[in-house]
């Protein structure tokens, strides 16, 4: 059953979402991004999360193509922030550095957006706007996280990288590497974009860390390659902060993962198939900096 004060705060969504739509009736502006989820919906996440927590980190590893798993993040930050245990969303879809900690709970989308520095041509408003308003309408701070592109170069050269995961676990990132860029990428490359994965995780690792607070969760929303138990930001963590993390696996099994990379398994229903390489040979041309992986 849930509790008074979740219910007043869907309640206080509600009305939000009420407030906007009228102001956007009026002056032509967006619609409100807070989508209304249903208390059958809330109660299986919050059956769900009851499984995990307690826990100072929780680490949600999507595919970025699911709308499914967009949903679920919202889901979680919904229920998380109507029980008050939200510490903080953390993004890597926003450079560290960035926050809309200054921004009021009546702050509209455009505000969050700058906040944050959206790039809305990598990551689609429309995909990450649900969640990031839900804790802005909660009065909680989304704070950027990822590695800026300023400093990959510096990430590439940097070989104290190497040393930052064992061995087979370096060896596994790199043949990740190899995979997600559809085997295209020079092999004089892998290390290179090694490093910048081990980058990000630990400049993501460093948000998470300093966004703790006593007695709630702080919400990391990343790829599912960043969320890896055995590779990725967990390897980064400071040795007593109690952390779990949830693969959002689309046409996946629900369940512990029983490959140890999370603590559970979050199961969607499948894409259809679609060509990832498609177009990525051209993007990876001479005189380019590499991007991301092409697989989400």
């Amino acid at each position: 059953m849930h509790s008074i004060p979740f219910l007043r705060f869907v309640a206080s969504l509600l009305a939000a979402s009420c407030v906007l739509l009228a102001a956007g009736c009026a002056n032509r502006a967006e619609a409100p991004v807070v989508q209304l989820i249903s208390a059958k919906v809330l109660e299986r996440t919050s059956d769900r999360l009851a499984i995990l927590l307690p826990a100072d980190v929780l680490l949600l590893g999507e595919q970025h193509d699911a709308a499914a798993h967009h949903q679920l993040e919202q889901e979680v930050i919904t229920v998380l922030a109507g029980r008050g245990q939200l510490a903080a969303v953390v993004l890597e879809m926003a450079d560290s550095g960035v926050s809309t900690a200054t921004l009021h709970p009546t702050s509209t989308e455009q505000q969050a957006q700058s906040a944050l520095n959206w790039n809305n041509k990598a990551w689609p408003w429309d995909s990450y706007g649900p969640a990031v308003m839900t804790a802005v309408r909660a009065g909680i701070a989304v704070l950027g996280a990822n590695l800026p592109r300023t400093r990959m170069p510096d990430s590439m050269a940097d070989s104290k990288l190497d040393t930052e995961l064992p061995g087979p676990a370096l060896k596994a990132q790199q043949q990740l590497i190899r995979i997600g860029h559809c085997n295209l990428l020079p092999e004089s490359q892998i290390t290179p974009m090694t490093r910048i994965q081990i980058a990000k995780d630990i400049t993501m690792a460093n948000t998470l860390s300093q966004a703790v607070l006593p007695g709630k969760v702080v919400v990391l929303l990343s790829g599912n390659g960043h969320a890896d138990r055995k590779l990725g930001v967990p390897q980064h963590l400071r040795a007593d902060l109690k952390v779990k993390a949830v693969g959002l696996r689309a046409g996946g099994v629900e369940g512990p993962d029983s490959s140890g990379a999370f603590d559970a398994i979050w199961a969607t229903a499948a894409l259809p198939d679609k060509d990832y390489c498609a177009g990525l040979e051209e993007q990876l041309a001479p005189g380019r900096m590499p991007g991301t992986p092409a697989k989400p």
